[in-house]
């Protein structure tokens, strides 16, 4: 560590989140940056997510009472240089939402060969956070994911299965996120948990917590696949509200992970004004404190995070809101992380 480095002084923007004195490849985690939002389905913006975090955690105190000396954990940033063909691809991508909006369909001919476009860049996308979780995890080191909508940590999740079979996942978010191919789009951030629960064998549970908005065919698939538990939001509030603790229902929350826990969090699990600027806001959620909680009493169980990912967080026309709430939520999923490894 740089002996310049002090954690009660000001943060010094470097390229790193927290601006802490690491390269690229020296942290034992490694966040990789991926601004993806071709397939946001309400409002693009998360692409800017990764940057806005990044510039809003340089105000943030390194200081975590239950972590000691947290500023001492070595957290590095790999940025995937994605722009280009985000932005390239989200304009294809608008055009096929506004054909569908207008009443066409996904089979149509006229739109096959942007669809076909659109999901072969979601691919490649896919591939390039693979090998480089991939290379993150061979080295020893604990990987996540800024993004970016939530489509974009399927190549991490792939490659922590691949590494750790039997990894279970908690899902805080407003959204099941288990719709097949949403508009097309075989890689959409509304599709991420069922191409994780369909395609990836090494993930034994599926754990959702806050989920509020969702289809019949996602609470029918919820129902039916085993490795699926969803605890919707009314479902936890109205517990909440007949007197049940919050340490309850987080035990059993909990008690449906097996050892190895990947988190995956999008930024709307959160009550809206938490996140305001977020693509697919809805009303409702868990408070700060409540997720904070929740991921302390996971490692507090004994049970260890094998990888996490940061979604939807998009920056706001009001201010630097969003990003400094999930800057917040991005330095305890890192401290968490470490002790529990």
């Amino acid at each position: 560590m740089s002996t310049v480095f002090n954690p009660n002084e000001l943060g010094r923007p470097n390229g790193n989140f927290f601006a802490l004195p690491y390269n690229q490849g020296e942290g034992d985690i490694e966040i990789i940056s991926v601004p993806w939002d071709v397939t946001a389905s309400y409002k693009p913006g998360t692409s800017e997510g990764p940057k806005a975090i990044m510039n809003a955690s340089v105000q943030i105190d390194l200081f975590d009472p239950d972590v000691e000396k947290a500023w001492e954990i070595k957290i590095s940033n790999t940025e995937l240089d994605l722009h280009r063909l985000n932005r390239e691809n989200r304009a294809v991508a608008e055009k096929i939402i506004e054909y569908l909006e207008k009443g066409g369909n996904v089979a149509d001919n006229e739109i096959t060969y942007l669809l076909n476009q659109v999901n072969q860049s979601s691919e490649i996308v896919n591939i390039r956070v693979y090998n480089a979780a991939k290379n993150i995890l061979d080295r020893g080191k604990i990987a996540g994911v800024v993004g970016g909508e939530h489509s974009v940590p399927f190549g991490l999740i792939r490659a922590v299965s691949e590494k750790y079979p039997g990894t279970g996942i908690l899902h805080i978010d407003a959204h099941a996120d288990l719709r097949r191919a949403y508009e097309g789009f075989t890689y959409s951030h509304a599709s991420i948990m069922y191409n994780v629960i369909n395609e990836l064998s090494g993930i034994s549970k599926l754990v959702q917590v806050a989920v509020r908005d969702f289809c019949e065919e996602e609470e029918n698939l919820s129902r039916s696949n085993g490795k699926i538990v969803t605890f919707y939001d009314s479902y936890l509030k109205d517990r909440q509200y007949e007197g049940e603790t919050w340490k309850n229902q987080c035990d059993e929350i909990i008690s449906h992970l097996p050892g190895n826990v990947y988190i995956s969090f999008d930024i709307d699990g959160l009550r809206p004004y938490l996140c305001p600027g977020t693509g697919t806001p809805v009303p409702g959620g868990l408070e700060f404190e409540q997720a904070i909680y929740l991921i302390k009493q996971v490692v507090f169980s004994g049970r260890r995070i094998a990888g996490f990912d940061l979604n939807e967080v998009s920056p706001s026309i009001s201010g630097e809101w969003d990003a400094n709430v999930g800057a917040r939520i991005l330095f305890k999923l890192c401290c968490y992380t470490k002790i529990s490894n």
